[in-house]
């Protein structure tokens, strides 16, 4: 795909909007035979047809339409490249490509961006995905930062820098309460008690076994998840008691469809915000994570 270069795709995309080789050629100033060669050129290194004729027009073909479209991102971005290179900010809209660990809740990452939402010169880009290939997509400027509920440690080949964006309380939660006319005590409550718990991976799972193990108290697990979304409809629909950040399960506890029974102390949900060190960072990434003023 060496050969691939700009004047090939403008050639395409002026075709493509004239829907003729006649009009395109007029419209650039090039001769219809060079614009055809460069056409072909493109359809060469590309391995597909680009165009069919219909009645005296070309229209695209459906590899022509996956090329458009990822012409006209290559052209905007390369608008905002000169932008950002040359004045430091693109103008117009700005684009904010995050990268969000699955086993993230959903409610604390719409907390998070919630500031750039409706706002009209901003695009918000987020696509989810396991650790590694967020950061893979991270090295590869693919998406501007990583969140997680985990840091990074950086190296000599990825200078990555965790951001301590968030700390959350952990509690248990459950459709009732199992003990009535007093308050739930934590943990001999828990004694024998039927548990969601999230995996062994996670931090607050070790710090929560850590203090069950200190007071001797043994519990049946239930299930074990990595997911704060399926998390959040265990807790809602089976009849265990769930240890889980109050955030996640935002909505249930306003709806009293769940019920807290207590915080963990010396328990925390951490939240990160993953960078890379970029000689051009994204301003809006250095917005969302200014602290309050």
């Amino acid at each position: 795909m060496a050969d691939l270069n700009y004047h090939h795709l403008r050639y395409f995309w002026a075709i493509a909007q004239e829907q003729s080789l006649v009009r395109a050629a007029a419209r650039l100033h090039v001769s219809q035979s060079a614009l055809s060669i460069q056409l072909r050129q493109l359809e060469e290194r590309l391995g597909h047809a680009l165009f069919e004729r219909r009645n005296r027009r070309l229209v695209l073909t459906e590899a022509g339409r996956i090329a458009l479209v990822h012409a006209q991102t290559i052209f905007q971005a390369g608008d905002e490249l000169v932008n950002v290179l040359k004045r430091g900010a693109a103008p117009g809209r700005q684009v904010l490509r995050v990268g969000s660990v699955s086993t993230l809740s959903r409610n604390f990452q719409l907390e998070l961006l919630k500031p750039l939402l409706g706002r009209a010169d901003v695009e918000l880009v987020v696509h989810s995905g396991g650790l590694r290939e967020m950061l893979a997509q991270l090295e590869v400027h693919a998406v501007d930062m990583v969140l997680s509920n985990t840091p990074v440690r950086p190296d000599a080949e990825r200078p990555w820098h965790s951001h301590l964006i968030a700390r959350q309380p952990v509690s248990l939660v459950a459709r009732k309460r199992p003990v009535r006319g007093r308050a739930f005590r934590f943990p001999q409550d828990l004694a024998g008690a039927t548990l969601v718990l999230p995996s062994l991976q996670s931090q607050m799972r070790a710090d929560f076994d850590r203090l069950l193990d200190a007071a001797g108290v043994v519990v049946q697990v239930a299930a074990e998840v990595d997911d704060m979304a399926m998390l959040r409809l265990l807790a809602r629909e089976s009849t265990a008691i769930a240890l889980v950040p109050p955030v996640v399960v935002r909505d249930e506890l306003r709806a009293r469809t769940l019920v807290e029974l207590c915080r963990i102390p010396q328990v925390e949900e951490s939240f990160y915000a993953i960078t890379p060190s970029r000689r051009f960072p994204n301003p809006l990434v250095r917005e969302l994570l200014a602290p309050p003023a």
